[in-house]
């Protein structure tokens, strides 16, 4: 048998990171089973489904190479399939028709809730005579379907959670189909599910309470039951459901921030399920290869923001860097400092985030850490100025550097490195009195990559001219009295 699961979005909203950690697992236990990953948009509800979801959601699992194997899908073009199967449920005495208006259903609620009983159909259709749902039926009343649940129990074996029991006298008789034709979730699930030969349904254990209605259809039909694992919430660090108060949520943002999809990846999924050991970093292959939905957690995944930039940072330090340079330009592009003549030199770009990436969390991060080497008229750090320019002597050593460099004639990282130690040396200083002051004068910044290698890059003649700048600026410089400008 060929081992078949689906990912089955609502295109109501974005693509959230719930949902995408679900069609994460769906599609790691596909590709461990050597079975099939399909996609079904579930887009019945026409009053909120959208065109634009429908295409966000595409874009982000092909954004995280989450690709389906067979076409797409679509419930909106089913209708009539749902329609037959429910009639074919009403001939067989399974379902009824449901002649009851919002306005009498509601009103039968809120007689039950006051008298403190289960807010149940009340079975008021079902117990109607033929003659009269003919009348009805003639009359062209409006009508729903209602699935007529059996007596006893109905029990399943979940993946992850164990065996779960329901008392069918807990379930009322669900509306299958409604007044206006459209199918309700279970039902549509169920339909659809057994036509794509679903054989597992991996999802979140909000859909709990749903699976014993669907087991219901499924054994109303006479159709082979597939395996079901529910998969426990994600969580924000204050242990509530995860929200916009989190920060982002959706794939989208992530997108947006400047995460790799690589390291989102991984990251949510190992949100509730690990392959052994204290392994973090993960590539898709391993995953796909140690993989398996039983050793998914029960208890619910807290979602630390902090360890996926963590993670982030590391998949961005490995990436090849000719695609780095490539995504990151999509960021520099919208910095009004970006020109777009410096892409003529992508080695001297190449060069730079190399550099620096090993500072980066977010591609978002590469614009702020490389600016100085484009940019000459930055702002200075003013802590970072108030305690490594109080000593009038830096000056001293800032002029005495600068006049080394103007006859030094390999400029490479050892030769500045040279001369930057021996005038420190010759002030009778640690070499950090200097290298301190520099690289504020370069960069603008206390801190930043390796000193002598961002000078080599930068240039001769630019490091002299930003040096010859702090001194100009800084000259005299009083701590909490003098201006300069400030970043």
């Amino acid at each position: 048998m060929e081992v078949r699961l689906r990912f089955a979005p609502s295109p109501t909203g974005v693509l959230h990171v719930g949902g995408v950690r679900t069609a994460i697992y769906n599609f790691l236990y596909a590709k461990k089973m050597r079975g099939k990953f399909l996609l079904r948009i579930e887009d019945t509800d026409v009053e909120r489904s959208r065109e634009e979801f429908i295409d966000v959601i595409l874009g982000g699992l092909r954004w995280l190479k989450i690709e389906w194997d067979e076409e797409i899908i679509f419930q909106s073009k089913r209708l009539e399939i749902y329609r037959k199967y429910a009639e074919k449920l009403i001939r067989e005495k399974k379902a009824y028709y449901c002649f009851c208006l919002e306005e009498e259903l509601e009103e039968e609620r809120k007689i039950l809730r006051l008298e403190k009983k289960p807010t149940k159909y009340s079975r008021k259709c079902l117990k109607r005579s033929e003659v009269e749902i003919k009348k009805l039926l003639s009359e062209n009343r409006e009508k729903a379907i209602r699935f007529l649940v059996p007596e006893g129990e109905t029990r399943f074996v979940d993946l992850i959670h164990g065996e779960i029991v329901f008392k069918n006298e807990e379930i009322e008789d669900f509306i299958i189909l409604r007044s206006d034709g459209t199918p309700t979730y279970n039902f549509a699930c169920v339909i659809d599910d057994k036509d794509m030969g679903i054989t597992h349904v991996i999802r979140g254990d909000d859909h709990i309470s749903n699976t014993p209605k669907q087991i219901l259809l499924y054994k109303a039909f006479g159709w082979k039951i597939p395996e079901f694992a529910h998969l426990p919430m994600i969580l924000g660090p204050d242990r509530k459901k995860l929200s916009k108060r989190h920060g982002a949520t959706s794939v989208i943002e992530f997108k947006e921030e400047g995460f790799l999809p690589e390291a989102l990846f991984n990251f949510l999924a190992l949100l509730g399920w690990s392959p052994g050991g204290d392994v973090e970093i993960i590539s898709r292959e391993e995953m796909i290869e140690k993989f398996d939905i039983r050793d998914c957690r029960k208890s619910a995944s807290i979602f630390d923001r902090q360890k996926l930039l963590w993670m982030n940072s590391e998949y961005i330090k490995r990436k090849d860097i000719n695609e780095l340079v490539e995504l990151s330009l999509e960021f520099l592009r919208k910095e009004k400092w970006w020109k777009r003549e410096y892409e003529k030199d992508l080695d001297f770009l190449k060069k730079v985030i190399e550099l620096t990436r090993e500072r980066a969390k977010v591609l978002r991060d590469i614009p702020y850490l490389i600016d100085y080497f484009y940019k000459d008229d930055f702002g200075y750090d003013i802590e970072a100025v108030e305690r490594y320019f109080a000593d009038p002597k830096v000056f001293e050593g800032l002029e005495e550097v600068k006049g080394e460099f103007e006859t030094l004639e390999v400029w490479n990282e050892e030769e500045i490195e040279k001369v930057v130690r021996k005038v420190a040396d010759n002030l009778g200083e640690k070499h950090a009195f200097l290298i301190h002051p520099l690289r504020i004068a370069l960069t603008g910044r206390k801190v930043g990559p390796s000193l002598f290698k961002l000078m080599e890059l930068i240039g001769k003649e630019r490091c002299i001219e930003r040096i010859r700048r702090i001194i100009k600026e800084l000259w005299g410089y009083i701590p909490g009295k003098t201006e300069f400008k400030k970043i």
